[in-house]
């Protein structure tokens, strides 16, 4: 008769526990791998997140200073043409004045002939 090896039954009892353990070693929980000291993904994150918020901060400023610009250029155009009507009401107020000094000047010559005529 053949004696095959193995084929006991302390053998078959040892070799259904050590497969077992092994199943038992698959589930079990590996050790984890940790993150080499210094920069970990929460500070790497923040990092991240305070550049995000930097970037968009700048952009934010950028826009504003942009709008207070174009806001000072519209309202130095109206106070350009405010000026300007200004300018143009004095010289239309100096031109009359300017004729009505010469028309006062051309009566008192008028007069001033008239008596000498006398």
């Amino acid at each position: 008769m053949k004696d095959l090896k193995g084929s006991g039954l302390t053998d078959r009892l040892a070799a259904a526990a050590e497969a077992k353990a092994a199943l038992l070693a698959k589930l079990k929980p590996k050790p984890t791998v940790t993150a080499p000291k210094g920069e970990t993904r929460a500070a790497t994150k923040e990092a991240e997140l305070k550049a995000v918020r930097l970037a968009r901060a700048e952009d934010k400023e950028a826009a504003r200073l942009a709008a207070a610009d174009k806001a000072a250029a519209i309202q130095a155009g109206i106070l350009a043409d405010e000026e300007a009507a200004l300018a143009e009401k004095r010289g239309a107020r100096k031109e009359r004045k300017q004729l009505t000094k010469a028309e006062a000047q051309a009566k008192r010559d008028a007069r001033y002939a008239a008596r000498k005529a006398r």
